[in-house]
């Protein structure tokens, strides 16, 4: 099914609440449709296309909940599917936990994530747009895998108490890694954005391809504490961690970073150097998101670190009444302050030092302390006298993203960027790193 407008979801979901006869129920919808094509050893290898729609029904009666789920909208369905999720619900044991839905909430106007050149795009635009890449790393005798992915899709959700939100967006998302013909030298970009006028496919992949040339015979160097300069695509990975990491029941509980003795919290302490500032703000231009949260909840411009300083953690509904607190919904992405450096401006102020393109097979090592493990990967080089020397080989790092925030020599331009492990997307700038530890080093190209 094409994606719903606000006025047909609205319709829908009014639908299904009238065959409601629990004490409350609440109502959410989605539907999307995507394209994509996937390349390898300079070929198209597949192509496709996916439409998703789902309904999702919880009823409650009293602190006793079920949720159904169904992707059929006529009316015999959609009767079905609530009595399921009322069957369900005197069927389960009473959640303690369990908060009373929300009324009805104040949302801001729609965010701008949607976008109608990229809810447009068709197969030859995607084919067009892969032949641009294909003749860049052919040219150059390289060869290129890569993945060209367009979305649009629509969300709302309605309840028995009268909350109605609704918010519709658009993405197009491309990666790519290139290997030189050899095999032994890597480069990868990626990109997404909601306006498909920002993609430049040509540069992304031209970009890939100078690493993969560049990184040919990588030379050891000894493992250890190096001033490192990451990218923005090998700084999410880490940063992502910690912003998913300040949820202040785990806080409270003594279970993260931001955890003190005797169930106080790290809330208002300095933890990381003046230079950073994260925040998450569903208006921004270049990263706009959902309106509101998956409970209902308005989202709204937050600032989760000032100067360094822990001004705010997320809580659920819950946790925030224990407290008698604001219930502050976790964020849906994040934007992080930077300056106005380059990358190569960044390159030419260090004397020694490490150029990161990309970070990768990120795990937990000490979850109170965020300390992670991973390799670098697609092009890492060795910077001597503000200039790239030579490539060199992986290594793994184990380093925490709060101390390695708080040896910050320089930020660059914030741009968008995409995670390499959650396909999530957030603003964030380069990043001039000292004492970032190497533990070992690493075969992989």
């Amino acid at each position: 099914m094409p994606i719903l407008t606000k006025e047909a979801a609205q319709a829908l979901l009014k639908k299904v609440l009238a065959y409601s006869k629990a004490d409350e129920c609440e109502v959410s919808i989605y539907s999307g449709d995507s394209g994509n094509v996937r390349y390898a050893r300079n070929e198209v290898s597949t192509s496709g296309a996916n439409s998703k729609s789902m309904l999702v029904v919880s009823s409650a009666f009293g602190k006793k909940l079920g949720t159904a789920t169904i992707n059929e909208f006529d009316d015999a369905s959609l009767e079905k599917v609530v009595r399921r999720a009322e069957e369900l619900a005197r069927l389960a044991p009473e959640n303690p936990e369990y908060m009373p839905i929300l009324g009805p909430q104040q949302y801001g106007e729609a965010s701008g994530g949607y976008n109608k050149d990229t809810a447009a795009i068709d197969p030859a635009f995607r084919a067009d747009a892969v032949a641009k890449s294909l003749t860049i790393t052919k040219q150059n005798k390289l060869v290129a895998a890569g993945f060209l992915e367009n979305s649009v899709a629509s969300s709302a959700m309605m309840n028995s108490k009268g909350l109605f939100a609704y918010n519709s967006s658009t993405e197009i998302n491309f990666s790519i890694t290139v290997r030189s013909e050899d095999g032994t030298g890597s480069g990868y970009a990626s990109k997404a954005y909601n306006d498909v006028s920002k993609l430049d496919v040509s540069k992304d992949t031209s970009i890939a391809s100078q690493k993969a040339t560049g990184s040919k015979g990588a030379k050891a160097i000894e493992p250890g504490k190096y001033t490192v300069i990451l990218e923005p695509a090998a700084a999410i990975v880490l940063i992502e961690q910690l912003i998913g990491s300040m949820d202040a029941r785990s806080a409270e509980e003594g279970r993260s970073f931001l955890s003190k003795a005797g169930g106080k919290t790290k809330l208002g302490e300095k933890l990381m150097d003046d230079q950073v500032t994260i925040y998450s703000d569903p208006w921004h231009p270049d990263m706009p998101t959902s309106c509101y949260n998956n409970d209902g909840r308005p989202q709204e411009k937050i600032t989760w670190i000032e100067k360094g300083t822990v001004k705010n953690m997320y809580y659920s509904r819950y946790w925030a009444q224990k407290d008698n607190v604001k219930a502050i919904p976790s964020p849906d992405a994040f934007i992080m302050e930077g300056g106005t450096a380059s990358l190569e401006d960044l390159i030419k102020s260090t004397e020694k030092g490490i150029l990161v393109t990309r970070l990768w097979y990120i795990r937990p090592v000490d979850p109170q302390t965020l300390l992670f493990t991973g390799l670098t990967r697609d092009g890492t080089f060795y910077i001597e006298n503000g200039v790239i020397k030579h490539p060199v080989k992986n290594f793994r790092f184990n380093e925490s993203p709060v101390i390695m925030l708080n040896n910050v020599e320089a930020l660059g331009r914030p741009e968008r960027a995409v995670s390499g492990e959650s396909n999530q997307s957030a603003i964030l700038p380069p990043m001039k790193l000292r004492d970032f530890t190497f533990t070992s080093l690493s075969d992989a190209i």
